[in-house]
Protein backbone atom coordinates (compact mmCIF):
# COMPACT_ATOMS: atom_id res chain seq x y z
CA UNK A 1 0.00 0.00 0.00
CA UNK A 2 1.62 3.64 -0.83
CA UNK A 3 2.41 5.64 2.15
CA UNK A 4 -0.05 8.30 0.76
CA UNK A 5 -2.94 6.19 0.54
CA UNK A 6 -2.57 5.39 4.29
CA UNK A 7 -3.76 7.16 7.60
CA UNK A 8 -2.43 8.84 10.53
CA UNK A 9 -4.05 8.09 14.27
CA UNK A 10 -4.11 11.45 16.42
CA UNK A 11 -4.46 10.91 20.16
CA UNK A 12 -5.44 14.37 21.76
CA UNK A 13 -5.39 13.37 25.38
CA UNK A 14 -7.13 16.49 27.31
CA UNK A 15 -7.93 18.06 30.67
CA UNK A 16 -11.33 16.90 30.35
CA UNK A 17 -11.34 14.34 27.55
CA UNK A 18 -9.79 12.28 25.02
CA UNK A 19 -10.16 12.88 21.31
CA UNK A 20 -9.07 10.10 18.93
CA UNK A 21 -8.53 11.73 14.81
CA UNK A 22 -8.17 10.02 11.48
CA UNK A 23 -6.15 11.88 9.07
CA UNK A 24 -4.93 11.76 5.64
CA UNK A 25 -1.98 12.39 3.59
CA UNK A 26 -4.22 15.81 3.09
CA UNK A 27 -4.22 16.89 6.35
CA UNK A 28 -8.37 16.14 6.39
CA UNK A 29 -10.46 14.76 9.81
CA UNK A 30 -12.06 11.64 8.48
CA UNK A 31 -13.49 10.59 12.10
CA UNK A 32 -13.35 12.10 15.17
CA UNK A 33 -14.42 10.75 18.44
CA UNK A 34 -14.57 12.03 21.90
CA UNK A 35 -15.09 10.75 25.84
CA UNK A 36 -14.74 12.30 28.74
CA UNK A 37 -13.75 10.86 32.22
CA UNK A 38 -14.79 12.52 35.67
CA UNK A 39 -12.93 15.00 37.28
CA UNK A 40 -11.62 14.71 40.93
CA UNK A 41 -12.24 17.90 43.52
CA UNK A 42 -11.28 16.24 46.94
CA UNK A 43 -10.43 19.70 48.43
CA UNK A 44 -10.53 23.35 47.97
CA UNK A 45 -7.89 23.96 44.72
CA UNK A 46 -7.38 20.10 43.98
CA UNK A 47 -7.80 18.55 40.96
CA UNK A 48 -7.28 15.02 40.34
CA UNK A 49 -8.05 12.23 37.52
CA UNK A 50 -7.96 8.81 37.75
CA UNK A 51 -5.43 7.28 35.29
CA UNK A 52 -6.95 4.32 34.36
CA UNK A 53 -9.96 6.07 33.31
CA UNK A 54 -8.06 8.38 31.54
CA UNK A 55 -6.73 4.91 29.56
CA UNK A 56 -10.01 3.85 29.31
CA UNK A 57 -10.88 6.13 26.90
CA UNK A 58 -7.85 5.75 24.58
CA UNK A 59 -8.64 2.04 24.59
CA UNK A 60 -12.17 1.97 23.35
CA UNK A 61 -11.41 4.83 21.11
CA UNK A 62 -8.84 2.60 19.09
CA UNK A 63 -11.81 -0.12 19.41
CA UNK A 64 -14.03 2.49 17.94
CA UNK A 65 -11.83 3.44 14.92
CA UNK A 66 -11.51 0.28 14.51
CA UNK A 67 -15.43 -0.83 13.50
CA UNK A 68 -15.19 1.86 10.77
CA UNK A 69 -16.47 0.28 7.71
CA UNK A 70 -13.12 2.13 5.75
CA UNK A 71 -10.05 1.33 8.00
CA UNK A 72 -8.46 -1.60 8.76
CA UNK A 73 -5.27 -1.35 11.47
CA UNK A 74 -2.64 -1.81 8.28
CA UNK A 75 -4.17 1.41 6.75
CA UNK A 76 -2.98 3.27 9.69
CA UNK A 77 0.78 4.43 8.93
CA UNK A 78 1.46 5.38 12.74
CA UNK A 79 0.20 6.84 15.94
CA UNK A 80 0.98 10.47 17.29
CA UNK A 81 0.25 11.67 21.01
CA UNK A 82 -0.93 14.93 22.44
CA UNK A 83 -1.45 15.40 25.68
CA UNK A 84 -2.33 17.92 28.66
CA UNK A 85 0.77 18.75 30.56
CA UNK A 86 2.32 19.49 33.76
CA UNK A 87 -0.43 16.27 34.72
CA UNK A 88 1.44 13.63 36.73
CA UNK A 89 1.02 10.02 36.84
CA UNK A 90 3.03 7.98 39.28
CA UNK A 91 2.76 3.99 39.05
CA UNK A 92 4.13 0.74 39.93
CA UNK A 93 6.74 -0.89 37.30
CA UNK A 94 5.61 -3.97 37.84
CA UNK A 95 2.15 -3.92 38.11
CA UNK A 96 1.17 -0.70 36.24
CA UNK A 97 -1.04 -0.08 38.85
CA UNK A 98 -1.39 4.04 40.04
CA UNK A 99 0.17 4.93 43.80
CA UNK A 100 -2.01 7.59 43.14
CA UNK A 101 -4.63 9.64 40.57
CA UNK A 102 -2.93 11.63 38.55
CA UNK A 103 -2.33 15.38 39.80
CA UNK A 104 -3.93 17.51 37.24
CA UNK A 105 -1.79 20.51 36.25
CA UNK A 106 -4.52 23.17 37.62
CA UNK A 107 -3.89 21.71 41.07
CA UNK A 108 -2.93 24.28 43.54
CA UNK A 109 -2.05 21.94 46.08
CA UNK A 110 1.62 23.12 46.28
CA UNK A 111 1.11 26.16 46.57
CA UNK A 112 2.70 26.69 50.32
CA UNK A 113 5.96 24.77 49.16
CA UNK A 114 6.31 26.89 46.15
CA UNK A 115 5.90 30.15 48.16
CA UNK A 116 8.63 28.53 50.76
CA UNK A 117 11.37 27.49 47.78
CA UNK A 118 10.73 31.43 46.00
CA UNK A 119 10.83 32.92 50.01
CA UNK A 120 14.56 30.79 49.98
CA UNK A 121 15.56 32.95 46.43
CA UNK A 122 15.61 29.57 44.46
CA UNK A 123 13.17 31.07 41.59
CA UNK A 124 16.01 32.72 39.40
CA UNK A 125 17.94 29.61 39.69
CA UNK A 126 15.15 27.34 38.55
CA UNK A 127 13.97 29.86 35.74
CA UNK A 128 17.67 30.19 34.19
CA UNK A 129 18.06 25.81 33.88
CA UNK A 130 14.42 25.48 32.93
CA UNK A 131 12.96 28.53 31.59
CA UNK A 132 9.86 28.41 34.06
CA UNK A 133 9.29 29.95 37.79
CA UNK A 134 7.89 28.00 40.62
CA UNK A 135 4.41 27.34 40.52
CA UNK A 136 2.15 24.57 41.63
CA UNK A 137 1.20 24.60 37.71
CA UNK A 138 4.60 22.48 36.83
CA UNK A 139 5.27 18.75 37.60
CA UNK A 140 8.02 18.41 39.97
CA UNK A 141 6.43 19.41 43.16
CA UNK A 142 2.96 17.28 41.87
CA UNK A 143 5.24 14.39 41.77
CA UNK A 144 7.41 15.40 45.19
CA UNK A 145 3.87 15.65 46.90
CA UNK A 146 2.73 11.73 45.96
CA UNK A 147 6.11 10.52 47.10
CA UNK A 148 5.76 12.75 50.45
CA UNK A 149 2.44 11.43 51.13
CA UNK A 150 1.65 8.15 49.84
CA UNK A 151 2.61 5.38 52.32
CA UNK A 152 5.81 3.57 51.08
CA UNK A 153 5.71 5.43 48.01
CA UNK A 154 9.18 7.00 47.97
CA UNK A 155 10.93 4.02 49.71
CA UNK A 156 9.65 2.03 46.51
CA UNK A 157 10.67 5.15 44.26
CA UNK A 158 14.13 4.66 45.84
CA UNK A 159 14.40 0.83 44.93
CA UNK A 160 13.48 1.57 41.61
CA UNK A 161 9.99 -0.18 41.92
CA UNK A 162 8.12 3.22 40.18
CA UNK A 163 7.37 5.17 37.12
CA UNK A 164 5.96 8.73 36.92
CA UNK A 165 6.29 11.28 33.95
CA UNK A 166 3.42 13.24 32.41
CA UNK A 167 0.48 11.82 30.65
CA UNK A 168 2.02 10.89 26.91
CA UNK A 169 4.55 8.59 28.81
CA UNK A 170 1.52 7.10 31.07
CA UNK A 171 -0.23 6.22 27.80
CA UNK A 172 3.16 5.16 25.85
CA UNK A 173 3.59 2.85 28.70
CA UNK A 174 0.29 1.68 28.62
CA UNK A 175 -0.14 1.48 24.41
CA UNK A 176 3.37 -0.70 24.32
CA UNK A 177 2.32 -3.07 27.27
CA UNK A 178 5.20 -1.66 29.54
CA UNK A 179 7.93 -1.79 26.88
CA UNK A 180 8.56 1.94 26.46
CA UNK A 181 9.23 4.40 29.47
CA UNK A 182 9.49 7.75 26.85
CA UNK A 183 8.24 11.06 26.54
CA UNK A 184 9.26 13.83 24.35
CA UNK A 185 11.50 17.38 24.56
CA UNK A 186 8.31 19.55 24.61
CA UNK A 187 6.66 16.95 27.39
CA UNK A 188 10.08 17.22 30.03
CA UNK A 189 10.74 20.82 29.27
CA UNK A 190 7.18 21.60 31.06
CA UNK A 191 8.19 19.49 34.74
CA UNK A 192 10.56 22.08 36.27
CA UNK A 193 13.25 18.82 36.33
CA UNK A 194 14.62 19.55 32.92
CA UNK A 195 17.68 21.61 31.58
CA UNK A 196 16.36 23.43 28.52
CA UNK A 197 19.85 24.28 27.26
CA UNK A 198 21.29 21.26 28.14
CA UNK A 199 18.41 19.04 26.60
CA UNK A 200 18.65 16.27 29.81
CA UNK A 201 17.30 15.50 33.24
CA UNK A 202 19.01 18.40 35.72
CA UNK A 203 20.45 16.64 38.55
CA UNK A 204 20.28 19.76 40.67
CA UNK A 205 16.58 20.07 40.41
CA UNK A 206 15.85 16.45 40.81
CA UNK A 207 18.04 16.53 44.24
CA UNK A 208 16.35 19.63 45.53
CA UNK A 209 12.22 18.08 44.97
CA UNK A 210 13.88 14.50 45.73
CA UNK A 211 12.82 12.86 42.83
CA UNK A 212 14.80 9.60 41.69
CA UNK A 213 16.32 9.80 38.43
CA UNK A 214 15.24 6.19 37.60
CA UNK A 215 11.69 7.11 37.82
CA UNK A 216 11.57 9.44 34.71
CA UNK A 217 11.24 8.59 31.67
CA UNK A 218 14.01 8.57 28.74
CA UNK A 219 13.61 11.98 26.63
CA UNK A 220 13.52 11.95 22.76
CA UNK A 221 12.43 14.23 20.11
CA UNK A 222 9.53 15.11 19.09
CA UNK A 223 9.52 12.98 15.88
CA UNK A 224 10.84 10.05 15.71
CA UNK A 225 10.49 6.29 17.15
CA UNK A 226 8.64 6.16 20.38
CA UNK A 227 8.16 2.53 20.52
CA UNK A 228 5.21 0.28 18.63
CA UNK A 229 1.92 -0.51 20.07
CA UNK A 230 1.17 -4.12 21.90
CA UNK A 231 -0.77 -6.77 19.23
CA UNK A 232 -3.18 -6.79 21.30
CA UNK A 233 -4.63 -3.45 20.39
CA UNK A 234 -4.23 -3.28 16.53
CA UNK A 235 -3.91 -6.68 15.83
CA UNK A 236 -0.53 -5.63 15.01
CA UNK A 237 2.28 -3.33 15.97
CA UNK A 238 1.25 0.18 15.16
CA UNK A 239 4.40 2.49 15.35
CA UNK A 240 4.03 5.92 17.27
CA UNK A 241 6.48 8.17 15.88
CA UNK A 242 5.06 11.80 16.90
CA UNK A 243 4.73 13.43 20.73
CA UNK A 244 4.54 16.75 22.28
CA UNK A 245 2.96 18.65 24.78
CA UNK A 246 -0.77 19.88 23.67
CA UNK A 247 0.14 24.07 23.04
CA UNK A 248 3.23 22.76 21.31
CA UNK A 249 1.52 20.67 19.28
CA UNK A 250 -1.27 23.37 18.53
CA UNK A 251 1.62 25.58 17.56
CA UNK A 252 3.25 23.20 14.73
CA UNK A 253 -0.54 21.97 13.77
CA UNK A 254 -0.94 25.69 13.10
CA UNK A 255 1.95 26.34 11.05
CA UNK A 256 3.85 28.48 13.34
CA UNK A 257 7.21 26.82 12.29
CA UNK A 258 9.11 30.36 11.75
CA UNK A 259 10.66 32.73 14.16
CA UNK A 260 7.64 35.38 15.24
CA UNK A 261 4.72 33.49 14.53
CA UNK A 262 1.96 32.84 17.00
CA UNK A 263 -0.97 30.79 18.43
CA UNK A 264 -3.51 30.99 21.30
CA UNK A 265 -5.24 27.86 21.99
CA UNK A 266 -8.72 28.61 23.72
CA UNK A 267 -9.19 25.49 25.48
CA UNK A 268 -9.86 24.97 29.53
CA UNK A 269 -7.56 27.58 29.96
CA UNK A 270 -5.70 29.92 27.55
CA UNK A 271 -1.93 29.05 25.95
CA UNK A 272 -0.27 31.99 23.79
CA UNK A 273 3.06 30.49 22.53
CA UNK A 274 5.34 32.18 20.04
CA UNK A 275 7.91 30.34 17.89
CA UNK A 276 11.17 32.08 18.71
CA UNK A 277 13.23 29.61 16.31
CA UNK A 278 16.69 28.25 18.23
CA UNK A 279 17.05 31.62 20.39
CA UNK A 280 15.79 30.92 24.45
CA UNK A 281 14.54 33.74 25.50
CA UNK A 282 15.00 34.18 29.50
CA UNK A 283 11.76 33.86 31.06
CA UNK A 284 10.63 37.61 31.44
CA UNK A 285 7.36 39.81 32.51
CA UNK A 286 5.89 36.39 33.87
CA UNK A 287 6.35 34.52 30.36
CA UNK A 288 7.47 30.93 30.27
CA UNK A 289 10.50 30.02 27.97
CA UNK A 290 10.47 26.03 26.84
CA UNK A 291 11.13 23.28 24.29
CA UNK A 292 8.78 24.07 20.93
CA UNK A 293 9.86 20.66 19.73
CA UNK A 294 12.87 18.76 18.53
CA UNK A 295 12.96 17.47 14.95
CA UNK A 296 16.37 15.31 14.61
CA UNK A 297 19.30 17.47 16.46
CA UNK A 298 17.44 21.23 15.48
CA UNK A 299 15.53 22.72 18.46
CA UNK A 300 12.48 24.75 18.74
CA UNK A 301 12.23 27.01 21.30
CA UNK A 302 8.76 29.28 22.65
CA UNK A 303 7.78 31.48 24.78
CA UNK A 304 5.21 31.12 26.11
CA UNK A 305 1.85 32.49 28.31
CA UNK A 306 -0.20 30.70 30.12
CA UNK A 307 -4.14 31.52 31.09
CA UNK A 308 -5.03 28.92 33.64
CA UNK A 309 -9.00 29.67 33.22
CA UNK A 310 -10.07 30.07 29.90
CA UNK A 311 -12.95 28.45 27.98
CA UNK A 312 -13.52 26.71 31.45
CA UNK A 313 -15.24 30.14 32.77
CA UNK A 314 -17.71 28.95 30.15
CA UNK A 315 -18.50 25.82 31.34
CA UNK A 316 -18.58 27.16 35.14
CA UNK A 317 -21.68 29.67 33.69
CA UNK A 318 -23.22 26.50 32.51
CA UNK A 319 -22.80 23.81 35.45
CA UNK A 320 -22.38 25.89 38.25
CA UNK A 321 -24.16 29.26 37.66
CA UNK A 322 -27.05 28.29 35.04
CA UNK A 323 -26.55 31.22 33.04
CA UNK A 324 -26.80 29.03 29.78
CA UNK A 325 -28.16 25.93 28.42
CA UNK A 326 -25.44 25.44 26.03
CA UNK A 327 -21.98 27.64 25.17
CA UNK A 328 -22.81 28.76 22.04
CA UNK A 329 -25.55 31.17 23.62
CA UNK A 330 -22.82 33.05 25.00
CA UNK A 331 -22.32 34.19 21.92
CA UNK A 332 -25.69 35.26 21.22
CA UNK A 333 -26.05 36.93 24.68
CA UNK A 334 -23.21 38.77 24.96
CA UNK A 335 -24.10 40.64 21.74
CA UNK A 336 -27.60 41.91 22.95
CA UNK A 337 -26.17 44.70 24.74
CA UNK A 338 -23.30 46.75 23.64
CA UNK A 339 -21.01 46.79 26.44
CA UNK A 340 -20.76 44.83 29.92
CA UNK A 341 -22.16 47.98 31.81
CA UNK A 342 -18.97 48.51 33.41
CA UNK A 343 -18.71 44.90 35.09
CA UNK A 344 -14.90 43.21 34.72
CA UNK A 345 -14.87 39.55 35.67
CA UNK A 346 -11.41 37.84 36.78
CA UNK A 347 -11.96 34.09 36.37
CA UNK A 348 -8.75 33.23 38.57
CA UNK A 349 -10.55 30.00 40.14
CA UNK A 350 -7.19 28.62 40.60
CA UNK A 351 -5.38 31.81 40.79
CA UNK A 352 -3.75 33.55 37.79
CA UNK A 353 -0.75 32.31 35.78
CA UNK A 354 0.95 34.91 33.31
CA UNK A 355 2.51 37.76 33.41
CA UNK A 356 1.33 37.54 37.34
CA UNK A 357 1.81 33.72 38.80
CA UNK A 358 -0.39 34.30 42.01
CA UNK A 359 -1.80 31.16 43.46
CA UNK A 360 -3.43 33.11 46.18
CA UNK A 361 -5.41 35.02 43.33
CA UNK A 362 -9.30 34.07 42.87
CA UNK A 363 -12.31 34.82 41.02
CA UNK A 364 -13.82 38.03 41.20
CA UNK A 365 -16.89 40.00 39.90
CA UNK A 366 -16.16 43.96 39.88
CA UNK A 367 -18.49 46.99 39.00
CA UNK A 368 -21.94 45.51 39.57
CA UNK A 369 -25.21 47.24 39.75
CA UNK A 370 -28.90 47.08 40.44
CA UNK A 371 -28.83 47.39 36.70
CA UNK A 372 -26.63 44.56 36.06
CA UNK A 373 -28.09 41.60 33.87
CA UNK A 374 -27.15 38.04 32.92
CA UNK A 375 -26.31 39.43 29.77
CA UNK A 376 -23.65 42.05 30.79
CA UNK A 377 -22.18 38.63 33.57
CA UNK A 378 -21.89 36.84 30.18
CA UNK A 379 -20.25 39.32 28.23
CA UNK A 380 -17.82 40.26 30.73
CA UNK A 381 -16.60 36.56 31.19
CA UNK A 382 -15.87 36.14 27.49
CA UNK A 383 -14.10 39.64 27.43
CA UNK A 384 -12.32 38.39 30.88
CA UNK A 385 -10.56 35.77 28.64
CA UNK A 386 -9.85 38.02 25.82
CA UNK A 387 -8.07 40.45 28.47
CA UNK A 388 -5.75 38.10 29.81
CA UNK A 389 -4.72 36.65 26.39
CA UNK A 390 -4.27 40.53 25.31
CA UNK A 391 -1.72 40.94 28.43
CA UNK A 392 0.32 38.16 27.53
CA UNK A 393 0.55 39.25 24.22
CA UNK A 394 2.00 42.52 25.35
CA UNK A 395 4.72 40.46 27.69
CA UNK A 396 5.83 38.47 24.54
CA UNK A 397 6.04 42.17 22.31
CA UNK A 398 8.28 43.15 25.17
CA UNK A 399 10.01 40.10 25.31
CA UNK A 400 10.88 39.33 21.44
CA UNK A 401 10.86 42.95 20.58
CA UNK A 402 8.50 41.72 17.32
CA UNK A 403 5.36 42.76 17.18
CA UNK A 404 3.10 39.87 15.19
CA UNK A 405 1.05 40.49 12.04
CA UNK A 406 -1.60 38.22 13.25
CA UNK A 407 -2.67 35.73 16.01
CA UNK A 408 -3.29 32.49 15.07
CA UNK A 409 -6.11 30.68 17.13
CA UNK A 410 -8.11 27.64 17.77
CA UNK A 411 -9.80 25.18 20.49
CA UNK A 412 -13.32 24.82 21.65
CA UNK A 413 -14.38 28.93 22.78
CA UNK A 414 -12.66 29.89 19.29
CA UNK A 415 -15.59 28.99 17.62
CA UNK A 416 -16.78 32.22 19.42
CA UNK A 417 -17.27 34.80 16.84
CA UNK A 418 -17.68 37.84 19.82
CA UNK A 419 -14.77 36.33 21.46
CA UNK A 420 -12.60 36.66 18.33
CA UNK A 421 -13.29 39.96 17.23
CA UNK A 422 -13.32 41.32 21.08
CA UNK A 423 -9.42 39.66 20.78
CA UNK A 424 -9.08 41.54 17.63
CA UNK A 425 -10.06 44.92 19.03
CA UNK A 426 -8.05 44.48 22.36
CA UNK A 427 -4.55 43.40 20.62
CA UNK A 428 -4.71 46.05 17.55
CA UNK A 429 -3.96 43.10 14.92
CA UNK A 430 -5.69 40.41 13.31
CA UNK A 431 -6.74 37.35 14.28
CA UNK A 432 -7.20 33.94 12.26
CA UNK A 433 -9.13 31.11 12.74
CA UNK A 434 -8.19 27.49 11.39
CA UNK A 435 -10.58 25.91 9.15
CA UNK A 436 -10.43 23.78 11.93
CA UNK A 437 -10.73 23.69 15.95
CA UNK A 438 -8.95 20.08 16.64
CA UNK A 439 -5.17 21.95 15.83
CA UNK A 440 -3.74 20.02 18.96
CA UNK A 441 -4.44 17.09 17.37
CA UNK A 442 -3.40 17.63 13.62
CA UNK A 443 -0.66 18.74 15.21
CA UNK A 444 0.65 15.21 16.76
CA UNK A 445 -0.91 14.13 13.50
CA UNK A 446 1.55 16.42 11.23
CA UNK A 447 4.30 14.93 13.79
CA UNK A 448 3.71 11.27 13.42
CA UNK A 449 3.32 11.81 9.47
CA UNK A 450 6.61 13.57 9.24
CA UNK A 451 8.14 10.93 11.60
CA UNK A 452 6.98 7.79 9.43
CA UNK A 453 7.63 9.51 6.15
CA UNK A 454 3.86 10.21 5.32
CA UNK A 455 5.39 14.00 4.85
CA UNK A 456 9.04 14.63 3.57
CA UNK A 457 9.61 18.02 5.56
CA UNK A 458 7.47 21.10 7.77
CA UNK A 459 7.39 22.53 4.47
CA UNK A 460 4.69 20.18 2.87
CA UNK A 461 3.03 20.56 6.71
CA UNK A 462 2.50 24.59 5.92
CA UNK A 463 0.99 23.80 3.25
CA UNK A 464 -1.61 22.29 4.82
CA UNK A 465 -2.89 24.92 6.85
CA UNK A 466 -6.04 26.54 6.13
CA UNK A 467 -7.33 29.62 7.36
CA UNK A 468 -11.45 29.82 7.43
CA UNK A 469 -11.93 33.51 8.94
CA UNK A 470 -9.92 36.76 10.08
CA UNK A 471 -10.79 38.87 12.48
CA UNK A 472 -9.90 42.93 12.28
CA UNK A 473 -9.66 45.55 14.93
CA UNK A 474 -12.82 47.65 14.98
CA UNK A 475 -12.18 50.22 17.86
CA UNK A 476 -9.36 53.04 18.46
CA UNK A 477 -5.96 52.68 20.24
CA UNK A 478 -7.75 55.39 23.18
CA UNK A 479 -10.44 53.08 23.63
CA UNK A 480 -8.59 49.77 24.06
CA UNK A 481 -6.10 51.55 26.62
CA UNK A 482 -9.69 52.89 28.75
CA UNK A 483 -10.80 49.06 28.54
CA UNK A 484 -7.33 47.94 29.45
CA UNK A 485 -7.04 49.88 32.29
CA UNK A 486 -10.56 49.06 34.04
CA UNK A 487 -8.98 45.46 33.35
CA UNK A 488 -5.94 45.80 35.35
CA UNK A 489 -7.40 47.59 38.20
CA UNK A 490 -10.40 44.57 38.20
CA UNK A 491 -7.23 42.01 38.41
CA UNK A 492 -5.73 43.78 41.64
CA UNK A 493 -8.31 43.39 43.40
CA UNK A 494 -8.53 39.68 42.66
CA UNK A 495 -5.01 38.97 43.75
CA UNK A 496 -3.73 37.93 46.71
CA UNK A 497 -7.29 36.96 47.84
CA UNK A 498 -6.64 33.45 49.56
CA UNK A 499 -4.01 34.73 51.62
CA UNK A 500 -6.04 36.75 53.05
CA UNK A 501 -9.04 34.49 54.45
CA UNK A 502 -11.10 33.23 51.90
CA UNK A 503 -10.53 29.87 53.95
CA UNK A 504 -9.29 28.01 51.23
CA UNK A 505 -5.67 26.26 51.65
Amino acid sequence: MDIRDRYILAIDQGTTGTTMLLINAQGEVLHKSYRTFPQSYPQPGWVEHDPEAIWETVRTGIEEMLTLPCVEAEQIAAIGITNQRETVVVWESRTGRPVYPAIVWQCRRTSDYCTQLNAEGLDSWVAEKTGLRIDPYFSATKIKWILDHVPGAREQAQQGELLGGTIDSWLIWKLTGGKSHVTDYSNASRTLLFNIHHRAWDQDLLDKFAIPRNMLPEVKPSVGFFGATERSLFGQPIPITGVFGDQQAALFGQGCLEPGSMKNTYGTGCFLLMNTGEKCYPPEYGLLSSIGWVIGDQTTYVLEGSVFVGGAVVKWLRDQLGLIKEARETEILAQRVADTNGVYFVPAFTGLGSPHWDPYARGTLVGMTSGTKREHLVRAALEGIAYQVKEVVDCMIKVAEHRPEYLRVDGGAAANNFLLQYQADLCGFPIQRNHSLELTGLGAAFGAGLGCGLWSSVNEIKDLVRIERRFTPEITASQRDKLMAGWLKAVERAKGWSAVGDGSS
